[in-house]
């Protein structure tokens, strides 16, 4: 079926006037025309729009149910030189982003506000995922940019981006009420009892994993694994329960949990880095708004 907008819109004019004189006039242009135009999108709908007999011209029920929908069709199309225009400009769109779980703890809710105060109408998808099942969608085009926690492994370098955004360092979580914690201000690890520690795999993120063990090895501390989880709530739960402790990022000491105390080590901690990820070849407009603003934003 080819319909054309200008036949609808001279079919919205004739029933708006209910004389095809004086829609001619109002579309600057002569009747006979028109009434062919007319004529021909009947036969193409295959009902007729319009009752004529000498008392004027009246709307038949095909065309009463016509009207609204071709005045939605009309507006819709003079709405998308301006939509196509916003999309262009990365205003709107849809945009996927994963995110560690300590991300949700510092860079992910500021971040995030100001993102959906200048870009209201991008709809965005959250995951969370750990650091290694980020590159893997990443590398696969699952999702557009992922916050996790560097560095990229060689074959990820080749096709992906970063971008750091938060160095911050590793703090001590541990069950309440030990004698090492009774004094306010910095712990040191050989002050406390030899508890289990909680700690992810060392796949989800290697380096991490192991900047953590070199912070016990450097205070000459060799604690044992107790349990393993992935997910940073789920490690200070587990501490709660007083499974043994953790070392964690800053920014996860705002996760309070009953039972919990976060304090500053004394001994030589490294920064965790926290950055973000993204295809290379992606050059999708809401993803290049996306990195803009957080370039304007990032506090490394």
């Amino acid at each position: 079926m080819n319909l054309e907008l200008r036949q609808l819109r001279y079919f919205v004019t004739v029933a708006e006037e209910l004389h095809f004189g004086k829609a001619a006039l109002r579309l600057h242009m002569t009747q006979p025309p028109l009434s062919q135009t007319i004529l021909a999108l009947e036969e193409l709908l295959g009902a007729a729009l319009f009752e004529r007999n000498r008392r004027g011209v009246a709307l038949t029920a095909a065309g009463a149910a016509l009207l609204p929908e071709a005045r939605r069709l009309l507006a819709q199309a003079q709405e998308l030189p301006q939509l196509v225009q916003r999309a262009a400009a990365g205003e709107v769109g849809r945009l996927t982003l994963a995110f560690v779980s300590s991300a949700d703890y510092s860079v992910l809710p500021p971040f995030l506000r100001a993102y959906r105060a200048a870009y209201p109408q991008v709809q965005i998808t959250l995951l969370e995922a750990t650091s290694d099942l980020q590159l893997d969608d990443l590398l696969h085009n699952r999702i557009d940019a992922g916050l996790l926690i560097p560095p990229l492994p060689d074959r990820a370098r080749v096709e992906l981006d970063y971008l750091p955004v938060l160095k911050e360092p590793l703090v001590l979580a541990a069950p309440s009420g030990l004698e090492a914690l009774k004094k306010p201000g910095p712990v040191a690890l050989a002050s406390l009892p030899p508890l289990p520690l909680i700690i992810f795999p060392r796949a989800i993120s290697p380096a991490l994993h192991d900047a953590i063990l070199s912070v016990f090895r450097g205070a000459g501390v060799t604690p044992p694994i107790g349990q393993e989880a992935i997910q940073m709530q789920t490690i200070v739960s587990l501490v709660s329960a007083g499974m043994g402790i953790a070392l964690v990022p800053q920014s996860v000491s705002k996760l309070m949990r009953p039972g919990v105390e976060y304090r500053s080590l004394s001994d030589p901690t490294p920064q965790v880095e926290t950055g973000l990820a993204w295809r290379r070849d992606n050059d999708s407009p809401v993803l290049q708004g996306f990195l803009e603003l957080l370039r304007k934003n990032t506090q490394c």
